[in-house]
């Protein structure tokens, strides 16, 4: 392992029971999958503020400002050595407000709203897949914040206190 390091977010939009996902096309590091609403890498002044990129990344790929969103929180951080690097992904969701209705369209593939219990059949990054899977099971009847690291079997999450 060379040490190197690749730090990525993802927003994931809900109304109700549903989830806004992309079906991103043409990226060089997820393509022809279901990923988040919104997300990519962090920006080098944004290292330290994983919030900054997915509030970028929601503006730029799909032009919604903070004011079109609610409850914007962290709640999975996911580690994985893969390529030789490890891959740590920073999962948001929140809550699209009224206001900016349901026809958001990306420049980074295609948008769809699913309903929560039909995405487990959806191919998926590996992480986000396993994210998804602990959300839909229970994670979003709870605020906590949970970090998750890859092996071959899933992903093992535990919840990430604070001490």
């Amino acid at each position: 392992m060379e040490g190197k390091l690749r730090n990525m977010t993802s927003v994931y939009l809900l109304k109700g029971d549903r989830v806004l996902l992309l079906y991103r096309q043409g990226s060089r590091v997820v393509n022809n999958l279901w990923t988040g609403s919104a997300g990519g890498h962090f920006e080098e002044y944004e290292l330290n503020d994983a919030r900054a990129c997915a509030l970028r990344e929601l503006q730029e790929e799909l032009g919604i400002k903070p004011e079109d969103i609610e409850n914007l929180r962290l709640r999975y951080i996911t580690l994985r050595s893969i390529q030789g690097e490890i891959r740590q992904n920073y999962y948001f969701f929140a809550e699209l407000k009224e206001q900016a209705g349901e026809d958001q369209a990306s420049n980074e593939g295609v948008s769809k709203w699913f309903s929560l219990d039909e995405i487990s059949s959806l191919e998926m990054p590996f992480t986000a897949k396993y994210v998804m899977e602990h959300f839909c099971k229970g994670g979003r009847y709870s605020d906590k914040l949970y970090a998750g690291i890859a092996n071959a079997e899933g992903v093992d999450f535990l919840e990430l206190r604070e001490i």
